[in-house]
C-alpha cells in the first residue's frame, strides 16, 4: 500500500514513569490529532499519581542527538518544549533550535507547578527567560510562572493582561496566561497576545481532581493543531476545548490525582 502523507511534531520533554504527563501525554495528544509524535526525551522521572519520587535527568549531547536524528530524516512541522531542568540543557536546545529548521515552536516553561513550588533553580530560569522565550512562537506560562516571569503578582484578569505584555516583551511571539490556578470564576480563564491582539479565552471549569498532565497536554495540542496548518489563536482555541473535553473524562488510575482521559471518544458510551 501508499504510505499515508502524516503531518511531525517533535516533543522534547521529560518521561512520566505514570503515562499522566511528560511525553507520554504528548504523544498521545499528537496521536489525538492524528499527527505523527517524535521525541527527544530530556529527563526520566519515577512517579506516578501521588507524586515523584526520582528525577534523572540526560546530558544535553543526548537530548540534541535525539533531536538531531528526527530533524536529519522527517519534516518536524511543529515543536512543543517541556522540560529543560538545568541551564546547560536549556542552552544546547535552544542553541539547537535556532540553528535547525522545524516548525513553529511552542514553549511550555515548566517552571513552577500550579500549587506555586518552583521546579528549577534560578539559574535555569534565568536561561529560560534569555534563551528559549525569543524562539516560542506561543508561550504558555501558569499563573505562577507568569508571575515569576513578569516580575509582579497576579490575582486579576488584568494582572494576567499586564502579564503578558510584559513577557511578551521578552521576545516569545504569542503569549498564552493560562489561569487555571487563578481564584475564582477566572479559574479556567486564558489570557492571549501576541503584541497586538488582547483575547480572553473563557471555558466552563471542569470540577474534578484527576488534571495531572493538562499543562503537557494543552501545549501538545497547540502544537498539534499548528502542525495541522492552523493559525496560531485557532490553533489554541481548539487546544483547549480539547483539553476541556479530556478533564470531562479523567482516568480512574492511581490513588492520586489521576490523569485526564486523552482519548476520551474511545471511553465515552
Amino acid at each position: 500500500m501508499k504510505p499515508f502523507p502524516v503531518a511531525t511534531a517533535l516533543t522534547i520533554a521529560g518521561s512520566d514513569s505514570g503515562g499522566g504527563a511528560g511525553i507520554q501525554a504528548d504523544l498521545r495528544t499528537f496521536s489525538f490529532h492524528r499527527v505523527h509524535g517524535t521525541s527527544a526525551v530530556t529527563a526520566i522521572t519515577a512517579q506516578n499519581t501521588r507524586g515523584v519520587t526520582r528525577v534523572d535527568l540526560l546530558p544535553p549531547e543526548s537530548v540534541t542527538a535525539q533531536v538531531d536524528a528526527v530533524a536529519s530524516d522527517m519534516r518536524v512541522d511543529a515543536v512543543k518544549v517541556g522540560m529543560l531542568a538545568q541551564r546547560p540543557l536549556i542552552e544546547a536546545v535552544a542553541d539547537q533550535l535556532a540553528r535547525v529548521s522545524l516548525g513553529p515552536i511552542v514553549v511550555d516553561p515548566v517552571m513552577v507547578s500550579r500549587a506555586g513550588s518552583q521546579l528549577i533553580d534560578n539559574e535555569a530560569v534565568e536561561a529560560l527567560r534569555s534563551r528559549m522565550l525569543p524562539l516560542a512562537a506561543i508561550l504558555t506560562p501558569n499563573r505562577h510562572e507568569a508571575k515569576l516571569l513578569a516580575g509582579m503578582d497576579i490575582q486579576t484578569l488584568e494582572d494576567m493582561r499586564e502579564a503578558a505584555r510584559r513577557i511578551h516583551a521578552l521576545g516569545s511571539r504569542v503569549v498564552l496566561v493560562k489561569g487555571g490556578g487563578m481564584p475564582g470564576a477566572l479559574r479556567g480563564t486564558d489570557v492571549w497576545f501576541d503584541g497586538t491582539r488582547m483575547e480572553t479565552l473563557s471555558v466552563a471549569p471542569v470540577d474534578t481532581p484527576n488534571t495531572h498532565g493538562t499543562g503537557c497536554t494543552l501545549s501538545a495540542a497547540i502544537a498539534a493543531r499548528l502542525a495541522l496548518g492552523a493559525p496560531p489563536l485557532e490553533a489554541v482555541r481548539l487546544a483547549k476545548e480539547y483539553v476541556t473535553s479530556a478533564l470531562r473524562y479523567p482516568l480512574a488510575v492511581g490513588h492520586g490525582n489521576g490523569p485526564i482521559g486523552h482519548f476520551f471518544p474511545l471511553i465515552h458510551d
